[in-house]
């Protein structure tokens, strides 16, 4: 067969080369659009592949010239009967409900058939307990069909509602191009978005936006990378590595937590008696290195099988917050942590691990999805505060912390929250709500920096010292005041003199706490969770 010549970068690619590349350009990772035959090879496993809805034929309900023999043409054309194919498969011997849609199919529009088989698979997903995996690719809404296309929208998120109050796992896969109604419908309500590089997405045209505005619209604009960056997308996806990501994540969310097999093996994990104590000057030191570990140093040797998602679904992903799935003894749980940089790049990168609202906000979505699948939620904390700039204010940083504060409260899962460093203000306690609150040994959580303290109450802030002997922040402070649950031990020297030591400590921590916690009816953890905060407090009367 002919070579390839890529539209992007025009390099000719051998036939057989393209096809064992999974379609994709070898020198620029341009993605070519696929039909549904095509997609189906690369995704399910073979011969396991049963289609719904086979003989489901598109009507001419408003009378459209020539649209009968449209729809005839692009059948023989496509060897389907609609822009969908939809049925049941494994993919890596994980069982799901797939919905493959073909841009070949008059641009994948969305008429009566095509809303009727999505919604249909959504019921079948639903009715069996199974997940729904959507490869979406479409122009939007069919015009020929007038009204009846337009209602599509509504009748397929209605489906995807359902299946979500069942409590079952949808993910979406935005392949190009993802537009018009069917964006602004079912492809953009999965518990889990992902899109291929470079595809488009979005809801109205480049040139209607063009033509209403009369503006110069930004580059890359309606990218799967614009769009991942403003906070839309989890993830963006080679296509060589869709169908193991995809089998991950269907496993993740096949398992229930086997706590027969939580055990921390009787690990002492608490500070060794024999190890001398830092002080608070020297602690404040210790957690100003950059040596000292982050999230990405505890993550490889707590966790497997790791996924991060990002962004809030609203304005963007905040790097300051970092969140994903993955196992500890096999326990699928959710993560949320608040990144330290490492170096002055990382440094500037998450914004010296001061979060944005959008970083609270994908915090509480994730938690909130953490809650529809049972699964416990992990927080480390390690933050001098949540960021004070002009964009904060203007997306509501009060109102993102405290709406985290108020949902962490009443959601019917563990919550387990570390704090690894720095535990600065409202920034820190926006993941601090939780049934176990631990502290690493050197680790600080305060109302305000010490730095901060003294500026603020002395008009001094070289007196920092002096504020943070005062402040009692120390674990071993919270703990004598019952707000620090427990104090897990590093190396001496600090945790980077042994990070698989204080690695292993934080991980029998945890393990045991899960064990404890997930025994617990899940109706009753936030009643317990809001009278332990209920408790806080000194006074008199």
């Amino acid at each position: 067969m002919a070579d390839f010549i890529c539209p992007n970068c025009q390099a000719h690619i051998a036939h057989d080369d393209f096809v064992k590349n999974f379609l994709v350009c070898n020198h620029c990772g341009y993605h070519s659009r696929l039909g549904w035959q095509e997609r189906l090879r690369f995704t399910a496993d073979e011969g396991s592949f049963t289609e719904f809805d086979s003989a489901m034929n598109s009507e001419n309900p408003i009378g459209f010239p020539g649209y009968r023999e449209k729809i005839a043409e692009l059948q023989r054309d496509c060897a389907a009967r609609e822009a969908v194919v939809t049925g049941r498969c494994t993919i890596l011997g994980c069982p799901a409900v797939i919905c493959i849609m073909d841009s070949r199919f008059m641009m994948a529009s969305m008429g009566s058939v095509t809303g009727e088989k999505i919604t249909r698979a959504f019921e079948y997903g639903t009715e069996h307990r199974l997940p729904v995996i959507i490869f979406a690719a479409s122009g939007g809404a069919r015009m020929q069909e007038g009204i009846f296309s337009l209602m599509q929208m509504a009748k397929t998120s209605g489906a995807a509602a359902w299946h979500a109050r069942a409590g079952q796992l949808y993910i979406t896969v935005l392949t190009d191009p993802t537009t018009g109604g069917v964006t602004a419908s079912f492809a953009s309500l999965g518990d889990i978005i992902i899109a291929e590089p470079g595809v488009l997405i979005g809801f109205a045209g480049k040139r209607v936006i063009q033509d209403t505005i009369g503006c110069t619209l930004p580059d890359k604009f309606q990218s799967a990378e614009f769009v991942f960056d403003h906070g839309f997308v989890d993830t963006i996806v080679r296509r060589d590595e869709l169908r193991p990501l995809l089998a991950r994540l269907l496993r993740l969310h096949g398992k229930e937590a086997p706590l027969t097999a939580v055990s921390s093996q009787g690990c002492d994990y608490g500070p060794k008696p024999s190890i001398p104590k830092l002080n608070i000057v020297q602690r404040l030191e210790l957690l100003r290195n950059l040596g000292r570990p982050t999230v990405h140093e505890y993550i490889p040797r707590i966790f497997k099988d790791f996924t991060e998602f990002h962004g809030d679904r609203y304005y963007g992903d905040d790097p300051a917050i970092l969140g994903g799935i993955g196992t500890i003894g096999d326990i699928p749980v959710t993560l949320i942590a608040q990144v330290r940089g490492r170096d002055i790049e990382e440094l500037k990168r998450v914004n010296f691990s001061m979060p944005h609202p959008e970083g609270y906000r994908k915090a509480l979505r994730l938690a909130k999805q953490a809650e529809k699948f049972h699964r416990p939620v992990i927080c480390f904390i390690d933050t001098p505060g949540a960021y004070c700039g002009v964009g904060a204010e203007e997306r509501g940083q009060g109102e993102a912390i405290a709406r985290n504060l108020m949902e962490f409260m009443t959601l019917k899962i563990p919550i387990i929250s570390v704090v690894l460093g720095e535990g600065g203000s409202g920034g820190a306690l926006a993941l601090g709500v939780c049934d176990e609150l631990a502290m690493l040994e050197n680790a600080l959580y305060s109302v305000i920096s010490p730095k901060g303290f003294a500026s603020i109450l002395w008009k001094d802030a070289a007196r920092e010292q002096e504020a943070a002997k005062l402040m009692k922040i120390t674990a071993e402070d919270l703990e004598s005041f019952g707000i620090c649950n427990t104090i897990i031990g590093e190396s001496e020297g600090g945790a980077a003199r042994d990070i698989d030591l204080t690695a292993k400590n934080l991980s029998a921590f945890l393990l045991e706490t899960l064990k404890r916690l997930t025994a617990e009816e899940p109706e009753t953890l936030p009643e317990k969770r809001y009278s332990k905060f209920r408790a806080i407090g000194i006074f008199s009367e």
